[in-house]
């Protein structure tokens, strides 16, 4: 049965002052769990790939977005390989969690990342390191389909552009913000999980990979969609996601996980046509 979603909240107006001491206070209070909290956080070791994908998938490069500069999409680019390059090739050995932004660090412009597109209260901005939340979105998915456990993940407040040949649900992604908005990944398996990423002239590409054959499949699912509204002229989008698990040998199906709910304020008509906005279509493919 459909959920029935109460009317979620608008965000709240702070002065510029206030939000740039708060977004301090977070940056330093994540500074600090990274280093005293204990927790082992995997880094780049200059291993060689293991043996065995565990699931793959890839996202185009530009697209064309209305009301977006190309030149932000071509910046995006660089901004990946610089992210890629601070990644690569990590592998999540057991007890350890992966960091989005201790591994990336800072995407300042005197690192050499450039402004990219970014979003401000559903507003198209630009800011340098722009466009990594795609490298947190395929991270994000790729995940879903292993046996690693989400430990931080934030979802994104607003629906800018509307869906044309979307191919993974609404709300599978991840949004990230330096360093307070994270993404983190924690390996709580007997068995070593490698993120290997790279760029073709199209795609943003990536495996997960092992070093031996993951006992169980995963399909990630869409359940309880819904558009509210209006109030005050503005719809809201709402869904679940669930992941469905079946062990590869024996095909016993296990009872569906509930993932996340996700809850996004549109910034475009639900009556708007899909061919009235170009978006990215997506390739996925798992390997057992």
């Amino acid at each position: 049965m459909p959920v029935n979603y109460l009317q979620q909240p608008q965000p709240q107006q702070r002065t510029r002052l206030r939000l740039l001491l708060g977004r301090q206070y977070y940056i330093q209070k994540r500074k600090w769990e990274w280093q005293f909290s204990g927790t082992k956080f995997a880094v780049p070791k200059g291993a060689n790939r293991l043996p065995i994908t565990v699931f793959s998938h890839q996202s185009f490069l530009l697209r064309q977005l209305k009301d977006v500069d190309m030149w932000l999409q071509h910046n995006k680019v660089t901004n990946l390989q610089l992210a890629i390059n601070c990644i690569n090739p990590v592998i999540i050995y057991p007890g350890e969690v992966f960091s989005f932004w201790y591994l990336v660090g800072n995407p300042t412009k005197r690192r050499g990342f450039k402004l990219g597109m970014t979003l401000n209260n559903g507003q198209v901005k630009s800011g340098y390191g722009g466009g990594l939340c795609q490298l947190a979105n395929l991270i994000y998915w790729m995940a879903l389909h292993s046996p690693l456990t989400i430990k931080e993940r934030w979802r994104h407040s607003y629906d800018v552009f509307p869906d044309l040949n979307r191919s993974l649900p609404f709300g599978s992604g991840a949004t990230v913000a330096y360093n307070y908005i994270d993404l983190q990944l924690e390996n709580n398996t007997h068995q070593p999980f490698q993120l290997c990423l790279w760029l073709t002239d199209t795609d943003l590409c990536g495996e997960l990979r092992s070093d031996t054959k993951c006992p169980y499949h995963y399909d990630v699912l869409e359940r309880n969609h819904q558009i509210t509204g209006p109030v005050a002229g503005r719809y809201m989008r709402h869904n679940q996601i669930f992941r469905k698990k079946r062990h590869v040998l024996t095909d016993e199906v296990f009872p569906d996980e509930f993932i996340t709910e996700n809850h996004a304020l549109m910034m475009y008509s639900p009556l708007l046509s899909s061919g009235d906005e170009e978006a990215s279509s997506s390739k996925s493919s798992a390997h057992s």
